[in-house]
């Protein structure tokens, strides 16, 4: 089995005294489903699971009242050949809860009533975007699932904690990692390029390391995404949609990897498509970067929302949807006219699955800084080399501001040059 990040704080959230209804969201087949289950199993004596997408008909629990007791005598009665709903003993998960909006309303009186815990999951599109008699603000709390971040790839390919406890002495010192080790993990990142982080295909790797096994997985995971837009979007969205997310790949193998409209459609405006923009960010399948137009804090106060890049929440699927042979050309080394495209598309999912807010700063068209983050009320920016050649924008920012220090990921090893710090690659898992 995978071992996820989130198992953790689903713990931290059982041993909680006031704890809420707990939903967690997520994209397609990020394994929302599998570790609610793999967790319920380890942590109650009872379980009671409901998918109101295989089994439409158990919607008709929340027909009619939903008081808390109604509730539970129609569980009760549903679900009886399963198991028993014992107080302070039982985990309920209401699976594909979108598919049955009443029962999300009924998430408010399990919070007030305390007897049982309740899990609910569901994609982010259905959660968006199914309207909902009455939402249970207040009583529920939100968890984002992502697909496997690089640091749980690692930990499916058989790298532990004691290695990656001296990886991260040597990011907090900013030593180099013994070479040997070093080469081993940006081996790793260069295969976490091409799997990517959905689960199913990390599994069919760490199976067989069979890339072509894996490129079909991801194949039909692009094919879902096509159906979910056709299923979800609105009938005014759905071709635009279509069409915005069939660029992605052409938008990032610019050398300017500003979203343009005219990739899209020839002298389109934003007007029509930034509709399709933001349901593809709440999809949970692409993630967006917005250009700042100063380096200065608040980040957020300067973010332009109409200059922005598109990145793929996971860049497994992003080179799937390249040329064919693309992924063999990567783990080879010869990444060609997608070096740019593929390694901050990396970057960007690593540090949106760390929670950092995407920004990028971009100066009279000749300098550019690929990443700018908030930490600990210090900015600092950041620039992203396939191989490590020089930042010039980086070095050009830094002779500027000398009390800023920026971050230089390369595929290398850790260096420091005054106030320019130099990374591999994989640290950013660090950040």
């Amino acid at each position: 089995m995978l071992r996820r990040q989130i198992e953790d704080y689903l713990i931290s959230w059982k041993n909680s005294s006031n704890k809420k209804c707990l939903i967690i969201n997520g994209a397609r087949q990020v394994g929302k489903t599998y570790i609610i289950e793999h967790f319920a199993k380890a942590n109650y004596e009872n379980f009671i699971e409901l998918n109101f997408v295989e089994n439409p008909s158990s919607c008709k629990i929340f027909d009619g009242d939903l008081d808390i007791q109604t509730i539970l005598s129609n569980i009760s009665l549903y679900t009886s050949y399963k198991a028993p709903l014992i107080p302070h003993k039982t985990l309920i998960f209401f699976d594909e809860i979108q598919a049955c909006p009443k029962a999300r309303t009924a998430l408010k009186f399990f919070a007030l009533d305390k007897r049982f815990d309740v899990i609910a999951s569901g994609s982010l599109l259905g959660l968006n975007y199914e309207k909902v008699p009455s939402y249970p603000t207040g009583y529920v709390e939100f968890i984002e699932m992502h697909p496997l971040s690089f640091k749980e790839f690692l930990w499916a390919n058989g790298i532990n904690d004691d290695i990656l406890s001296i990886v991260k002495n040597c990011f907090d010192k900013k030593e180099k990692v013994n070479e040997a080790m070093n080469s081993r993990l940006l081996e790793l990142f260069k295969q976490y390029i091409v799997v990517g982080g959905m689960p199913e295909a990390v599994n069919s790797f760490v199976s067989d390391h069979n890339y072509a096994s894996v490129l079909k997985i991801q194949k039909n995971i692009l094919i879902d995404y096509q159906n979910d837009i056709a299923k979800y979007a609105e009938s005014t969205e759905k071709v635009k949609a279509r069409a915005c997310f069939n660029s992605i790949p052409a938008q990032l193998t610019k050398e300017n990897k500003k979203f343009m409209y005219s990739v899209v459609e020839k002298n389109s405006k934003s007007k029509k498509y930034i509709g399709s923009i933001n349901w593809l960010v709440d999809a949970g399948i692409t993630t967006m970067c917005k250009n700042i137009s100063a380096l200065e804090l608040p980040l957020i106060a300067y973010a332009d929302d109409n200059y922005f890049k598109l990145y793929m929440a996971d860049t497994g699927l992003l080179v799937a949807m390249l040329d064919d042979g693309t992924n063999i050309q990567i783990i080879e080394g010869n990444l060609g006219i997608y070096k740019g495209a593929i390694f901050e598309n990396v970057i960007a999912q690593i540090l949106y699955t760390n929670e950092n807010k995407l920004y990028f700063y971009t100066r009279n068209n000749s300098l550019e800084l690929n990443f700018v983050l908030s930490k600990n009320g210090q900015l600092i920016p950041l620039e992203v080399k396939a191989n490590n050649n020089k930042a010039k924008s980086l070095s050009t920012i830094l002779s500027e501001h000398p009390d800023m220090c920026g971050i230089k990921f390369v595929n290398g090893n850790v260096g420091v040059n005054n106030n320019l710090i130099t990374l591999p690659l994989y640290m950013a898992m660090f950040l």
